[in-house]
Order: C-alpha cells, then structure tokens, then sequence
C-alpha cells in the first residue's frame, strides 16, 4: 500500500468530482463521515484504485493506493491498514 500525505487546499467544483481529466481518475464512491471526506477513485490509465481521506479543518489530504479487490473495504475503513508508525501516539 502507497502511502501519500499532503496539506492541500481543495478545489471544490463539480465537474472535478465525477472524473479529473489528465490523471485518468474517475470517482466511484463518495461519503462523509466525522468531519472528513471519502473518496474512491479508479485510475483507467493504470487500472488502479484508490481512496483519498480529506479533512477540511485542517487541510490534510490522505491518499491511499489500494489492491483493486479491497478498494470498497478501504473505502468504508480507509485507516485500518495503516502501518503502525503512522498511527503510533506521540512519545508511545
């Protein structure tokens, strides 16, 4: 599993939601929960998936490369497979 993290500033428009031209993504699901939003994508150029976590309070964006047969399972736990260093507690 690619790991990507960024802080970002998103580009709310609706034509970007449904399929981002020159990266080949096209959006598959959608939610929200907690604050953040889910996104799956499936990238047509490399036959590819992947969910991308965004939290608006702070401007984070999580993009997570996933196997194809556990895209939709990634997409409703999209941190379970975190490794274990990225979700350590500070000083634990």
């Amino acid at each position: 599993m690619n790991i990507v993290t960024q802080t970002s500033v998103r580009v709310e428009a609706a034509d970007t939601a449904a399929f981002l031209p020159g990266r080949g993504l096209r959006e598959l699901a959608y939610r929200v929960s907690g604050g953040m939003e889910i996104r799956l994508y499936w990238n047509a150029d490399e036959d590819s998936t992947s969910v991308e976590v965004w939290q608006p309070a702070s401007g984070e964006l999580l993009r997570l490369e996933v196997p194809r047969g556990r895209a939709l399972e990634a997409f409703y736990h999209p941190f379970a497979d975190l490794p274990r260093a990225l979700v350590a507690v500070e000083g634990g």
